[in-house]
């Protein structure tokens, strides 16, 4: 069987995502809101705790899914940011879902939060059910590694 891969024309050095190949092998389902694989080409990988709806004062903030989840992706992008990374340099996600059929049923949603917030590069993904995440009103919580250059 080819393992023959989708290959993008990759970004101009120094521009965002310059580091990373996303990967979507035509012989795999194509992908939703995610890229099947992304590989660092280049630059420093920086790993990105799992951010809650955690507001400054360190309480969840937002109703149901969709809202912690915008909370949850603001908070990991501004962790990236202080790390010098920016949206389209997040190469590996995974969500950690309290209630998976919910986020599967609010897709369409997350996925706007998501296009508004970070844009159209998916990063490799995965979500994962959780019976609780650490703070018991948490709905979501996002980790992530970025790659930058």
């Amino acid at each position: 069987m080819s393992m023959s891969t989708e290959r993008p024309v990759p970004p101009a050095p120094g521009s965002p995502g310059a580091g990373l190949e996303r990967i979507n092998p035509p012989h795999l389902a194509p992908p939703t809101g995610f890229s099947h694989a992304v590989r660092a080409t280049s630059g420093t990988m920086v790993f990105l705790a799992g951010q809650t709806a955690l507001d400054a004062a360190g309480r969840i903030v937002g109703d149901g899914i969709v809202a912690q989840f915008e909370r949850a992706l603001h908070n990991l992008l501004a962790a990236a940011a202080a790390s010098g990374a920016g949206p389209s340099d997040l190469a590996k996600l995974t969500v950690f879902a309290v209630d998976v059929a919910d986020y599967r049923h609010h897709a369409r949603e997350l996925g706007q939060v998501w296009k508004r917030l970070v844009g159209s590069d998916f990063p490799a993904m995965a979500v994962i059910g959780a019976t609780r995440l650490w703070d018991e009103a948490a709905l979501v919580e996002i980790e992530g590694i970025a790659v930058v250059r």
